[in-house]
């Protein structure tokens, strides 16, 4: 890897980027839009599994942004990253940033029943505590998230980039974007406008909230029949709300579905489903990485890199990032 990265500002700040082992990918495409080199980063498992982190070089007074999306297996790249953010502000980093593309336990963000944990402020406290200053990610699973962390958080929104993509997909003026279910509505209406203020759907869901992953998918509400329909969603997991979605959705007599997610986590046996549902395409991002047992024909997986260095230059030159994305963030 190159060494460090010597952008300066006019306080004469360096900016540096680092990243951990989960998805080094993205970071190197992110570091190359940002026209730097990755942080040389020495990091190890020991015979008992715990982590070990070094950094190459000194990070003393730099804003550091250490990127780890928390992919599987999700403790152990979490644990890293913590670590890491530990390793810089022993090192005397004057500002870091947790930069976490798809952030763990964020669907654990309130109590459905009682003696449950809200798993997703623990892990806030978890990075606040570590000695994470910012945090940036992108598509939480709900705002509310950000008042979790003791601090500044970057809301980035993957949606101009799925945007801009779908349009090149389906016919303008005969679309309808759908929802899988009522709780994501107010993106859906987003996404609605950016495509042309057609009419909105959304598939009323039921879910058993003692179990993980199940959900029946009842009916569409909503005029989808003979129109192109975008399903859209912040993640994709197992996979078992979007193909009901998008089986009622065909059956209420859509013309064609193309899914549009976020997040890519797509554990078994997601491919197999979604090979299988009867969508015309499958739309993520690569905030996560995706292995070879993952993909299937008909998924297509678009870079979020840029987005991300956009927001990072404008945190680094203390720049609004609400104003970089032209208020598209919270």
């Amino acid at each position: 890897m190159a060494n460090g990265i010597q952008i300066h500002s006019d306080g004469g700040k360096d900016l540096v980027l680092a990243t951990g082992r989960a998805h080094p990918e993205l970071a190197a495409e992110v570091a190359q839009f940002l026209d730097i080199g990755l942080l040389p980063v020495e990091a190890r498992d020991f015979a008992n599994s715990e982590t070990y982190v070094r950094f190459g070089e000194s990070v003393r007074g730099t804003d550091l942004f250490i990127l780890q999306s928390h992919t599987s297996p999700v403790n152990q790249w979490l644990m890293e990253q913590l670590i890491m953010i530990d390793a810089a502000k022993r090192a005397s980093a004057k500002r870091i940033t947790a930069v976490v593309p798809f952030m763990a336990y964020a669907r654990q963000d309130k109590k459905s029943r009682g003696r449950e944990p809200i798993s997703a402020r623990l892990v806030c406290d978890l990075l606040c505590r570590a000695g994470a200053d910012r945090i940036m990610s992108i598509d939480l699973h709900t705002p509310q998230i950000q008042g979790f962390f003791d601090g500044p958080v970057d809301h980035l929104f993957a949606q101009p980039v799925l945007i801009d993509y779908v349009r090149t997909r389906m016919p303008a003026g005969n679309i309808t974007v759908v929802s899988p279910d009522a709780g994501r509505i107010r993106v859906a209406e987003q996404w609605a406008l950016e495509l042309g203020g057609g009419p909105l759907a959304f598939v009323h869901k039921t879910r058993d909230v003692t179990r993980a992953n199940v959900s029946h998918a009842n009916r569409v509400v909503g005029d989808v029949d003979g129109r192109d329909c975008v399903l859209v969603d912040d993640l994709i997991d197992t996979a078992g709300t979007i193909t009901e979605a998008i089986k009622v959705v065909l059956e209420a007599g859509a013309k064609s579905v193309i899914v549009a997610a976020t997040h890519g986590v797509l554990s078994p046996p997601a491919a197999e489903r979604l090979a299988s549902s009867g969508a015309c395409e499958v739309v993520v991002t690569n905030t996560l990485p995706l292995s070879e047992d993952q993909k299937f024909p008909g998924l297509t997986q678009l870079s979020i890199a840029e987005h991300l260095a956009r927001a990072i230059k404008a945190v680094f030159e203390d720049q609004s990032v609400t104003a970089v994305f032209d208020g598209q963030m919270i």
